[in-house]
Formats: C-alpha cells, sequence, structure tokens
C-alpha cells in the first residue's frame, strides 16, 4: 500500500444559503501585522468572505491565484491558508469591513469612511506598500475619481499606494493573465 507524500487539500467549506443570509454585515479579521511588504485591500468582504471568515474565499475569486502567477507566493495558497501571508510580508484588509452580496450595495459615506480609517491603519501598520483592489472604491474612498490602475503619484507617508483590478470573477474587464500581471508590477516594483 502505497502512502502519499502529502495530505491532500482539504475540501472547501461551501456555506448553505441561509449561512450566506447570515453573513450580511459580518466583519472579519485582518491579516496584518505592522512592516509589511504589501497590503492588500478589497473593497468590502463578500458574503462567502462573511460566512467563512477568510478573505477572498468566494470560488471564483482570482485573487489567490493572481498573488501566486504573479510571484507573490511560491505556490497557489487557499483561503484557509491565508495566515502564511505574513511571513512573506503580505496582508489583507478591506476599505468597508462589513460583508456584503455586492459591493455595489456599500454607499458613497461608507467608502469614505472606509477610506479614512484606512489612511489611520497604514499610519499605524507602515506597510511599504498598499495595493486597493478596485479602482472605482479606490476613486469614491480618496476622491480621486481620475485615478488610473498602477502605481500613484500620492503616497501615505512612506507608503507607496498602487491601485490594482478587483480580482472579482465578476470583474470581466481583467483576464486572469492580466490581473496577474498587474500584481506582477507591483512586486518587481519593489524588488
Amino acid at each position: 500500500m502505497q502512502t502519499p507524500a502529502t495530505d491532500p487539500a482539504p475540501a472547501p467549506f461551501r456555506p448553505t444559503p441561509a449561512q450566506l443570509a447570515a453573513a450580511q454585515d459580518v466583519t472579519i479579521p485582518d491579516v496584518s501585522a505592522p512592516g509589511l511588504r504589501v497590503l492588500f485591500c478589497g473593497i468590502n468582504p463578500g458574503l462567502w468572505s462573511g460566512a467563512t471568515g477568510r478573505h477572498f474565499a468566494r470560488p471564483g475569486n482570482r485573487f489567490w491565484p493572481a498573488l501566486h502567477r504573479s510571484g507573490f507566493t511560491p505556490r497557489l495558497l487557499r483561503p484557509d491558508e491565508q495566515g502564511e501571508l505574513l511571513a512573506l510580508g503580505l496582508g489583507i484588509t478591506n476599505v468597508v469591513a462589513r460583508a456584503s452580496a455586492k459591493a455595489e450595495e456599500l454607499s458613497r459615506a461608507e467608502l469614505k469612511e472606509g477610506g479614512a480609517a484606512l489612511v489611520a491603519r497604514v499610519a499605524e501598520l507602515r506597510p511599504r506598500a498598499l495595493a486597493v483592489l478596485g479602482i472605482g472604491a479606490y476613486r469614491t474612498a480618496f476622491g480621486r475619481p481620475r485615478t488610473v490602475v498602477g502605481r500613484q503619484p500620492e503616497g501615505l507617508g512612506d507608503t507607496e499606494v498602487w491601485v490594482l483590478p478587483n480580482p472579482s470573477g465578476l470583474n470581466a474587464h481583467y483576464s486572469l493573465d492580466a490581473l496577474a500581471a498587474e500584481f506582477r508590477a507591483l512586486r518587481e516594483a519593489l524588488e
């Protein structure tokens, strides 16, 4: 009888419709620490993330594959392995903490309040770079309507600010390869 070299990956937790409904407005903890290389910032957790307690947890979200393809991680991590990011100098937060079915459910006031809270979080944690994943949310939260994807001319103190495409599977403007290329540009700029 042969023994496998490694244990197979656990089956992902699939929330029930009732668990997804109950996840509305739930908050999940950041994966963060002082002095990170990059603090990735989503718009807000989706219901899958709220139900599982894991960032970018919905199947079809391309954050984890883009992170790996861009060279930030040595292998493709699963959402339940998000704690491993800290050893790589990476973290995750959100502009708005509460989970919702769609980012469109967030008000402009919530995004602006979230932007102010994010500025305070960055001042405390002092990552080398902040990567906001979603151009529309960044434009609203920071009052910069002409922002384009890439490195921003204004940082937050000593922290570089980058705006990258939203990795949601609903973002049809970017293929996984194009998304990974934008993540890679950030990684290469930090080398």
